[in-house]
């Protein structure tokens, strides 16, 4: 282990551990290598910082934040990035189902015969205002698809995503010697709506770039210490599936309810049975999550509305079990609106969607375990931990088109582990993705990100 001029730019991450000579290589370009043996040696005697830039790259994406399907500058700055690198890049990849085209990005870097490697990144923010109080921190607003004006915030890390990939898109380019085969960077939009992958295998993906031989990707995580990787083969993240139930009555005025039928008493009623769905109809050895985050309804405090609508989120693992929970949501808004008399021609409206949706993601163990030497061998045993599986969603898993492409995923460290511990201890959570509050620990995080990307790249490209 050796300490070098990388504490200049994040002093922090010595309060995280010690790293090894790779990582100084690969972020700090130290002058003489750090290794006793030059036959080992994996820099690239090179002057230019890394962090300092990617620094910069983190907190200009923090602070210009955008939506789902409006990536529009963010997918601009990515491409432009890229090229500056020596990529190949093509923007605007990907069609959504409505016809409009999205704002993925594709970059290649083609290098001889050899393997053909597809790496990840989403772009896209979160409608969410953040609270974080950082000298960094967004103040952008926007609308959101119900029109109502919102923050936009990066809450679930695709700033730490993005400058990642563009380190690690450094290092590829500039150590072409130590690999050979094609890199494939996607700019990936649409995440938190999950129907960004799906937009760009819509517009022929792979018939246009290739298909690949194998596909890689991170993503941050509030439960590990910055400093660390968290990996496993077989299922890591639930399926997603998004449905709107509509319960619709009859309007009346507020002081007259005998007069109509009242959707917001309904989807109340809704709201707190839809939990028993999951804890009385469902095998408790199958593990599933029903959320309603979303409900509209009313527009005048002495008006009963004619209809109220709730947005649900549906996480399983087997496709058998999210079946179960689509049928009992059905019968349990049938049930309530038959109980209020409601007429047959304004019963209830359940609509499962069919773009909001993702499978289960699912690490390849060969490929996993693989990669989880090459982690161990760069990192050291004791900043490489078994990852767990959560009921979170990702679309990227349908690059492996089913499985039939090898792909994993791993989750990047981005805890303060000081403050970590103590959650631990206490049993208080720290702020993680999706939270208002939601802080990585940046520069351990792009650090290891970035060594952690580089190295299994360089593995997979041989």
């Amino acid at each position: 282990m050796v300490r070098c001029a990388y504490r200049t730019y994040a002093a922090d991450f010595w309060r995280v551990s010690h790293v090894s000579s790779q990582v100084c290589n690969l972020l700090c370009r130290p002058r003489r290598c750090a290794s006793k043996s030059r036959s080992k040696c994996r820099c690239r005697r090179r002057d230019a910082p890394q962090l300092p830039a990617l620094t910069e790259t983190y907190k200009y994406l923090h602070r210009n934040p955008e939506l789902s399907h409006h990536e529009e500058k963010t997918s601009a700055f990515l491409a432009g990035e890229l090229r500056k690198l020596g990529y190949t890049v093509n923007e605007h990849v990907g069609k959504y189902q409505d016809g409009t085209q999205a704002f993925g990005v594709v970059a290649v870097l083609e290098n001889g015969a050899g393997p053909r490697l597809l790496i990840r990144t989403d772009m896209d923010a979160l409608p969410v205002e953040e609270k974080t109080g950082l000298d960094y921190a967004s103040t952008v607003r926007s609308t959101n698809q119900q029109g109502q004006d919102v923050g936009v915030m990066h809450a679930c890390g695709h700033d730490i995503h993005m400058t990642v990939l563009l380190g690690m898109a450094h290092e590829m380019a500039a150590g072409k010697d130590k690999w050979h085969g094609t890199l494939i960077l996607i700019g990936q939009p649409s995440e938190e709506t999950i129907d960004g992958a799906r937009a760009m295998l819509a517009d022929r993906l792979y018939e246009r770039f290739g298909r690949p031989d194998f596909v890689l990707s991170e993503h941050d995580d509030s439960t590990n210490a910055a400093g660390s990787i968290a990996l496993k083969g077989g299922p890591l993240l639930a399926s997603s599936t998004g449905i709107d139930v509509v319960m619709r009555g009859i309007g009346a005025h507020g002081s007259a309810p005998q007069a109509g039928k009242d959707p917001i008493l309904m989807a109340a009623e809704f709201v707190v049975l839809a939990q028993t769905i999951v804890s009385r109809q469902i095998d408790p050895q199958q593990p599933a999550v029903l959320t309603v985050g979303m409900i509209h309804g009313g527009a005048k405090r002495n008006i009963i509305p004619e209809e109220v609508t709730m947005g649900l989120t549906l996480r399983t693992y087997s496709d058998k079990v999210r079946d179960q929970i689509i049928a009992a949501i059905r019968r349990t808004a049938d049930g309530i609106a038959t109980g209020y008399d409601v007429p047959a021609n304004r019963m209830p409206i359940v609509t499962v969607s069919q773009t909001e949706i993702t499978p289960a993601t699912y690490n390849d163990p060969a490929l996993a375990e693989r990669l989880r030497k090459v982690a161990v061998a760069t990192l050291g045993e004791g900043h490489v931990a078994p990852a767990d599986s959560v009921m979170g969603s990702e679309d990227v898993g349908l690059f492996s088109l089913d499985g039939k492409i090898p792909a994993v995923m791993f989750r990047l460290g981005a805890a303060d582990p000081a403050k970590l511990t103590q959650a631990r201890e206490t049993g208080v959570p720290l702020p993680g993705p999706h939270s208002p509050l939601f802080a990585p620990v940046y520069g351990p995080t792009i650090t290891t990100g970035v060594t952690a990307m580089t190295a299994m790249a360089l593995d997979l490209l041989k």
